[in-house]
């Protein structure tokens, strides 16, 4: 046994049930709620379903709903190049030619609300996501809709989403302006801006190369331009038949 390699152990213990060189990460639930607020946010989903099918048959009761998902996307890299892209060549190179060295020019947050009723993105880009900065996302979002509009938002537990500070400047508002929906802790998975990132981060943000923050910003910006003017509605359908 003293003689054996590693990796001729690993192969006779992969063929074995137990398999103790491996390590294999999960998460533990400290959330005692975590069922109960889990099942929340899948009932505004349902509550989505129920206004796009009145909307859709002209029926307008009560007073105006509008729910929107939002997030931050913080660490978006300003990166620049040192040496200049080489363009594809025949029997040279068959994609785009990039130095390996580049320089930080500093991070951006991207903060995002989607409209799920219209696909429409509210979108802030700052230097960082602290409350001050969230609560100016707020006010961008509370601008956008007519003061007799209740807005829901799906949040998840970040800081700046329960501060003090945000708490304040909620209780200035009237009442019934804001809803807020928290998703559990560790189930941000549930927040369907989640999907948005993701998808910008892929056709937006991916082998991107700026010369300063502000030019990434400003293409950050651009990009949220696209979205809107071709709003892509989102929708959560997994389970939500369950939901109350």
């Amino acid at each position: 046994m003293a003689s054996l390699v590693q990796g001729t152990v690993c192969k006779i213990l992969g063929r074995e049930e137990i398999k103790p060189h491996k390590v294999r990460y999960y998460l533990e639930n400290r959330d005692a709620e975590f069922e109960q607020k889990m099942a929340e946010v899948p009932c505004v989903y349902r509550e989505v379903e129920v206004l796009k099918k009145a909307s859709a048959k002209g029926r307008r009761r009560g007073k105006p709903v509008t729910i929107v998902s939002c997030d931050e996307k913080p660490g978006i890299q300003a990166i620049a190049t040192t040496a200049p892209d080489l363009p594809p060549k025949p029997g040279v190179h068959a994609t785009f030619a990039r130095d390996h060295e580049y320089k930080r020019h500093g991070t951006l947050s991207l903060l995002a609300g989607i409209d799920l009723l219209t696909g429409k993105v509210h979108a802030l880009v700052k230097d960082r996501h602290r409350s001050r900065e969230f609560v100016e996302f707020l006010r961008l979002i509370d601008a956008a809709y007519p003061p007799n509009t209740a807005i829901k938002l799906i949040l998840d537990n970040h800081s700046a989403h329960i501060s003090r500070e945000t708490r304040a400047w909620l209780a200035t508002r009237p009442r019934g302006r804001f809803e807020l929906t928290f998703t559990p802790k560790h189930g941000s998975w549930l927040n369907l801006i989640e999907g948005f990132f993701s998808k910008f981060a892929r056709s937006v943000l991916r082998h991107i190369r700026v010369a300063s923050k502000h030019e990434l910003k400003a293409h950050i910006m651009a990009g949220i331009g696209d979205v809107n003017r071709h709003p892509v509605i989102h929708t959560w359908s997994h389970k939500l038949a369950e939901a109350a």
